[in-house]
């Protein structure tokens, strides 16, 4: 934390928001939030993962408003955080698939949104948040400390390159910290679920819960030895905001997430029964589903004393919890019985 970025009182009672990729999954959530605390919110989305649908109940809201663009273009971007109090930067590509098909699009996206939105944000000096990924801590040792060294991995290995950008999106916004005393919180996310998360970037639940709902072999990647904790996105959201809030925080990196873990197997199995399935569970090899460099982290569990410290709490719905809910909604979808 550097004792240099000014410490402002970053959300006061009413103050203007944007949220970039705000009409995505988690982004989505973080704006019904703030809409809920009485902040005017402002979402910047191109809508090229976010989606109007996820918004939807949001648009006839008082004090929402939209702007359909990039963040990654300077103009647009000043314009849209000329009106704001404080911005939360969550405009990026996530997903291993997305990845594996386009990589160079992946890396230069999120580290070109990054370095656009810092700039402007540190030009109008106002606070911001961006978020990270646990993907930068590589295969270090469990639990991830905020203070661990970055391991991205090496350059021939894809899935390091979005470890990378992320990084340097870190890297960026402690030198305008440091350089500009821009007041800036960095949350590094780990796995975050729940409603409106799509399975088709290759995240884990979702698609578990969308294979065992249709009856269909609920796919296992490599042999389900692999730990994750998942953390709901409402409570992510709340403590994106509480984050921000927090002066103290302000110059910071702190990860976001659960500390409670369990296996990918355990996990498939536990999809299953909740939602009553007949499904097999799969074990596919990482070699038949993505390019090489794709292997997962045996572990990522991150410690959580920071985040506990700024804000007093931390995300701890149960998984079980978590996946009854989400096999409901995935029923309605499809008009199944719930």
């Amino acid at each position: 934390m550097d004792p240099a970025v000014r410490k402002l009182a970053a959300l006061p009672a009413g103050a203007p928001v944007l949220v970039t990729g705000g009409a995505g999954f988690i982004g989505s959530h973080l704006t019904a939030a703030l809409l809920r605390r009485g902040h005017p919110v402002h979402v910047l989305d191109d809508l090229s993962t976010g989606s109007l649908d996820n918004i939807a109940p949001l648009r006839q809201l008082p004090g929402f408003r939209l702007t359909v663009g990039s963040a990654a273009d300077p103009e647009i971007a000043a314009a849209c955080v000329a009106d704001a109090a404080a911005v939360f930067h969550l405009a990026g590509m996530v997903g291993v698939r997305l990845l594996a098909a386009t990589p160079v699009v992946v890396m230069e996206r999120n580290l070109r949104c990054t370095d656009v939105m810092l700039r402007v944000c540190a030009e109008a000096a106002r606070p911001t948040l961006i978020t990270s990924s646990s993907e930068v801590y590589g295969h270090g040792p469990v639990p991830f400390r905020e203070s661990d060294p970055v391991r991205p991995g090496v350059p021939d290995g894809l899935r390091g390159g979005y470890a990378c950008a992320k990084a340097m999106g870190e890297w960026l916004a402690m030198a305008h910290a440091h350089e500009h005393r821009l007041p800036v919180v960095v949350a590094r996310l780990f796995n975050t679920v729940g409603p409106r998360q799509p399975g088709d970037a290759g995240m884990v639940l979702p698609r578990f819960v969308a294979q065992a709902v249709r009856g269909e072999p609920i796919t296992v990647y490599g042999d389900g030895s692999q730990t994750r904790c998942f953390a709901h996105v409402e409570e992510v959201a709340v403590a994106l905001i509480d984050l921000l809030a927090n002066p103290a925080a302000h110059g910071a990196i702190c990860n976001v997430g659960s500390d409670r873990e369990v296996s990918v197997l355990a996990l498939a199995n536990l999809v299953r029964d909740v939602a009553g399935s007949r499904s097999p569970v799969e074990l596919v090899p990482f070699a038949e589903v993505f390019p090489r460099g794709f292997g997962d982290p045996p572990r990522r569990v991150p410690c959580l004393s920071r985040l506990r410290a700024l804000t007093g709490r931390a995300p701890e719905r149960p998984i079980g919890e978590i996946v009854r809910e989400l096999v409901v909604a995935a029923r309605q979808e499809l008009a199944l019985p719930v």
